[in-house]
């Protein structure tokens, strides 16, 4: 790389003067290992206690990152309580897509003095740290620091300390010699239905903010592009993405009883309930939750329902319920680390063999586990589909991590969701003479009718039942049942199932698999590490039932790499330990974290490459 006299590090021209230039040029040098010397490739954290304002700071600054122009991916960091301790937003943007987050951050906005303790070690060469001196009482010297006297700009351009965070949020856009007007335009859009004066309040601190680092950061050459006019891409968390692809595939009933991670996907369903004649039931338990969504199925609506590992424990009973009486349903599992209460807000892929083990005796389930949003709002399509299809459980299996993590996207496709109604409904049903909710059929999915739509009678029961649904105890019937429930459904399910994404090398020496949330990180170090080694990544995200290798031979690529790694944020390897346990495949290596904290993508690199070399 050759630097011109008048650009930067990253080629762009120069609009500052050169005061900090050498310190920026090796603060690019010290993130070769993870980006290209010319990329953008930027990382904001803004960190202090529960009830700050972090997501207020952190929002307005990905969204007006993301109108810019920007790619954008963010994660969360927060303990289990209202107020108080520690918590930390991430926000990583660059000139081209990203999926994952990075130990190092190039700006710092510290709300609060432990966070400058906690994390100034993380800076990156040519970083900075945003502070009030006021507000974290104690004042800091040398270029690594910016003091912003957020306090003071939000008094004296709206007259209230409240909007001091709108001024911090100001103050990271003039760092990045952002537009302003992009900022105002997304908090008049937020402020909007407080009133005019409240919009102004917090444009006024916002605009005093982007002015004082403008005039006071000369060493500030964080420089995104021009805004790219025309470009329009969304942010979307994955808890969003469920549920926009639950209500976009026919969901018309949720339950849940609130646990942490899948409150989210109940908030979002319930702010859409009215505008899509969704019925949203916060239960007393998670017992009720699923027995409530079950009832809803059976009564001829596609039904739904969540919770977490803690919670799927006491749904266990009400899935063999499903599994028995043949009643379709999606039940959205958020993983977060246990045994017990564990880490309540912490995230971890501990509930694998649980999810796919679940319930007494044997019956039929699909569990899929989306890596990124996009993943999520698709394939929860598909577990409408093939749970109202085959008349099974479905079962979406998530975590922490993927639930609050936003991903920019240039949005998704409705034309490839599938929608079919599988129910028979009062036209259908007045040309079957003998309706049989539970007929023994060649392909084991008997005619599911809508109580109520005519004189047939429809009925089911949880004990073992014959064709009308009627309780039996002869052994042969028992014998037909569970043939027709399970035998004869799961070749069929089988075949839907889609066989693991390969990307990088198609016939890669090094190959490193996952599943479910580690997709974006290990996508990204195939990026990094595929520069000067045969890399791919294998990742499954339609976990069960078991995918063979008619559509793609994954076998035979792993069979032939000359080195594999298995990566999970679990301790005990459970996703190695199914592909054994169905294929007699062993992986050499595993990488494992199960500290509560997702990879990130240096982390990840570097113990890749401790493995390999």
């Amino acid at each position: 790389m050759i630097f011109r006299k008048n650009d930067d590090a990253r080629g762009l021209p120069r609009s500052r003067p050169d005061i900090g230039r050498s310190r920026q040029a090796l603060g690019m040098f010290s993130r070769l290992s993870i980006r290209q010397i010319n990329a953008m490739d930027y990382s904001i954290r803004i960190g202090g206690q529960a009830g700050q304002g972090i997501q207020t700071v952190s929002a307005a600054l990905a969204k007006t990152l993301v109108r810019s122009g920007c790619h954008v991916f963010t994660h969360q960091d927060y303990m289990s309580r209202i107020r108080g301790g520690h918590n930390f937003n991430q926000i990583r943007f660059a000139d081209r897509p990203v999926f994952s987050s990075r130990t190092k951050v190039d700006i710092l906005v510290a709300l609060d003095q432990n966070t400058v303790d906690i994390h100034r070690g993380d800076l990156t060469a040519g970083g900075i740290v945003v502070y009030d001196a006021e507000a974290v009482g104690q004042k800091y010297d040398g270029p690594a620091f910016l003091d912003v006297p957020s306090r003071r700009i939000a008094e004296a351009a709206a007259g209230s300390r409240l909007m001091e965070n709108a001024a911090a949020a100001g103050a990271v856009t003039g760092m990045l010699e952002m537009d302003i007007a992009l900022l105002a335009e997304l908090l008049s859009e937020k402020f909007r239905r407080k009133g005019d004066e409240m919009v102004d309040k917090n444009v006024a601190a916002a605009r005093g903010g982007h002015q004082f680092a403008r005039e006071n950061c000369p060493a500030c050459s964080f420089m995104i592009p021009a805004q790219q006019t025309g470009t329009r891409r969304m942010l979307i968390d994955g808890a969003s993405a469920v549920g926009l692809g639950a209500l976009l595939s026919g969901c018309r009933f949720y339950s849940a009883y609130p646990m942490t991670p899948s409150t989210a996907v109940l908030n979002y369903m319930a702010a859409k309930s009215r505008r899509h004649s969704l019925v949203v039931e916060q239960a007393e338990d998670e017992i009720a939750a699923i027995n409530m969504a079950i009832g809803a199925s059976f009564a001829g609506v596609r039904a739904m329902t969540g919770t977490a590992g803690g919670g799927f424990a006491l749904m266990v009973e009400g899935l063999s319920l499903a599994g028995m009486t043949e009643t379709p349903v999606v039940i959205f599992v958020g993983q977060r680390p246990a045994p017990a209460t564990g880490l309540p807000t912490r995230t971890e892929q501990g509930d694998l063999l649980f999810t796919l083990n679940a319930g007494h005796g044997e019956f039929p389930r699909v569990v899929m586990a989306p890596g990124s949003p996009e993943q999520a709002f698709y394939l929860v399509n598909k577990a409408f589909d093939l749970a109202e299809k085959y008349q099974v459980p479905s079962l979406i299996l998530s975590d922490t991590y993927l639930n609050d993590s936003e991903w920019t996207s240039a949005g998704f496709d409705v034309s490839r969701l599938h929608y079919t109604d599988y129910r028979l409904r009062a036209g259908d049903l007045e040309e079957i003479k003998d309706y049989k909710r539970h007929a023994f059929t060649e392909t084991g999915v008997s005619p599911l009718a809508e109580p109520g739509a005519s004189p047939h009678l429809v009925v089911t029961d949880s004990d073992e039942h014959d064709e009308d649904g009627h309780i039996i105890e002869d052994a042969g019937t028992r014998t037909r049942m569970v043939e027709k429930r399970l035998l004869k459904k799961m070749p069929l399910l089988k075949a839907e199932m889609e066989p693991p994404l390969l990307y990088g090398a198609t016939e890669p020496e090094i190959v490193l698999a996952g599943w479910g949330s580690t997709y974006g990180v290990i996508r990204e170090a195939v990026d990094v590490l595929g520069q000067k080694r045969s890399l791919a990544m294998l990742h499954w995200s339609e976990v069960w039932p078991w995918a063979g290798t008619d559509k793609f031979d994954y076998l035979k690529l792993l069979r032939e790499a000359s080195h594999t790694i298995c990566i999970e944020n679990n301790a005990t390897s459970q996703f190695a330990r199914l592909l054994r346990e169905q294929t007699g495949y062993q992986f050499r290596d595993a990488i494992n974290k199960f500290d509560g904290r997702p990879f990130l993508l240096d982390e990840l690199v570097e113990k890749v490459e401790a493995l390999i070399d």
